[in-house]
């Protein structure tokens, strides 16, 4: 199995998706592949937000190593699902997908947990409060994802 996290500009909630859901699948000796992309390309080559690193880490994972990468049309092959983390990425991502094959791997994360629903993970960037409720909600959605796809 291979998974695409994206958010805007994946310093936030998308390196926490991937790194909750690597950490699940370390767990569960899953040999899944995780990454995580953004649709924007401002931070390309950055690091997570402290934020983001410090919440993870307060929860025994790290993600300190990763770095911002944007999403590429390649990524519609390699990947078996793209979790968007808002409706704003599934639509870019949904505009960028070429045919109905590639269009069926993208999935809004939280309808995992609430399905159809089709409910965001709220952007915690201008928020330092928001990090530990994006946290509880992404990692609920990985539990869901592994429940259901391994």
């Amino acid at each position: 199995m291979k998974i695409l996290m994206v958010c805007l500009g994946n310093i936030c909630r998308s390196p926490l998706a991937e790194g909750i859901l690597r950490h699940k699948c370390a767990q569960k000796k899953l040999d899944w592949y995780i990454d995580s992309a953004g649709t924007g390309k401002w931070h390309l080559g950055a690091a997570p937000d402290k934020r983001s690193i410090q919440v993870a880490s307060k929860h025994g994972i790290d993600i300190s190593g990763l770095r911002a990468r944007s999403v590429h049309s390649s990524d519609y092959e390699e990947f078996d699902i793209i979790f968007a983390m808002d409706k704003s990425n599934y639509k870019d991502l949904m505009s960028w997908a070429l045919d109905k094959e590639e269009e069926n791997k993208v999935k809004m994360i939280l309808n995992e947990v609430y399905p159809n629903e089709d409910k965001s993970v709220p952007d915690p960037y201008f928020n330092d409060d928001g990090f530990q409720n994006v946290y509880e909600m992404l990692d609920k959605a990985c539990d869901k994802i592994i429940e259901k796809y391994a």
